[in-house]
């Protein structure tokens, strides 16, 4: 698996674009996160359908054409530095599958930054643009809003990202080693709804894989998981790194499924690793080369994540 593309840093100053391209957004956790991004001397602009909900799908931010649309501008708007997603959900596939590949192509790298539902854009942007993403806390997230850690490893991976090439986890060896790859991933269940797509990505050899999901049961985990293994995508992955699990049952059963669905790769794996739907979570450049230390609990970059 090759490195991307890395986008610029952020400079104080940067104009950033807020879009939905999933689930609808609460107007006071919006206004919320626009607070912070301002306090970092940044200037967001909220793109026109954020706020709106799809008239007979609630669980949609307005229709996929406008999403789309809002994306798409954004993404195209030469004085906009960084896309930052709201929130997740779900639809960022119907999003995806609206977009003018060629022309987001045109626009040229910039960042973008999101996880959950947002995983099927960091597949994406991954296989269709050569770009490295970032797959951290969103701008109307609760845990963006309300933990100093998630803000601060998101704002010094935008702004200083140098200073956070090692990234320190509180996490602990599953299966222990070293490992160095490129990393990739997101969450579980949209890695396993991404497979047999047009543009799905064909091979994670030599990836470093990160996974991690919500609200989804063990059998469910096992039958992911199991998908994943059985298209061999997770042929030749190098190591894997492991998230939260938030919801998804006692964390003694998700661990023992883990490793018995993981264990067989024979390759190091490091569990509860800081990034997902968790407090605190830890922004993890997708698309850079890394090495992956699972006795230790830290993945070190070769290059900052943005230049």
């Amino acid at each position: 698996m090759k490195e991307l593309l890395r986008p610029a840093r952020l400079a104080p100053g940067a104009r950033v674009a807020v879009v939905a391209p999933s689930g609808p957004v609460p107007k006071a956790r919006l206004q919320a996160g626009l607070d912070v991004l301002r306090g970092w001397d940044l200037d967001p602009v909220v793109a026109p359908h954020v706020l709106d909900r799809h008239a007979e799908f609630r669980y949609l931010a307005g229709t996929d054409a406008d999403r789309a649309a809002d994306f798409q501008a954004a993404w195209c708007d030469p004085s906009v530095d960084a896309v930052l997603c709201a929130r997740g959900g779900y639809g960022a596939q119907r999003t995806a599958d609206l977009l003018d590949w060629e022309a987001l192509r045109a626009a040229g790298p910039k960042v973008l930054v999101g996880f959950s539902d947002v995983t099927a854009l960091h597949e994406a942007f991954a296989v269709r643009l050569g770009l490295v993403t970032l797959h951290g806390p969103m701008a109307a997230g609760i845990d963006f809003l309300k933990n100093a850690r998630a803000q601060e490893h998101l704002k010094a991976t935008l702004f200083a990202p140098e200073t956070v090439r090692t990234i320190v986890s509180p996490g602990r060896a599953l299966i222990p080693g070293r490992a160095r790859g490129t990393v990739f991933g997101g969450c579980l269940s949209l890695l396993a709804a991404e497979l047999g797509t047009p543009h799905a990505r064909p091979s994670a050899r030599g990836g470093l894989l990160c996974l991690e999901d919500v609200g989804e049961e063990p059998y469910r985990l096992d039958r992911c998981l199991t998908q994943l293994l059985r298209s061999g995508l997770l042929d030749g992955v190098r190591g894997v790194l492991l998230g939260s699990w938030e919801e998804c049952g006692p964390y003694e059963r998700v661990r023992a499924l883990l490793a018995e669905r993981l264990g067989p790769l024979g390759v190091p794996v490091v569990e509860e690793f800081g990034f997902g739907h968790c407090a605190g979570a830890l922004t993890i450049p997708f698309g850079v080369a890394a090495e992956l230390d699972a006795d230790a609990g830290t993945l070190t970059l070769d290059e900052p994540a943005l230049r």
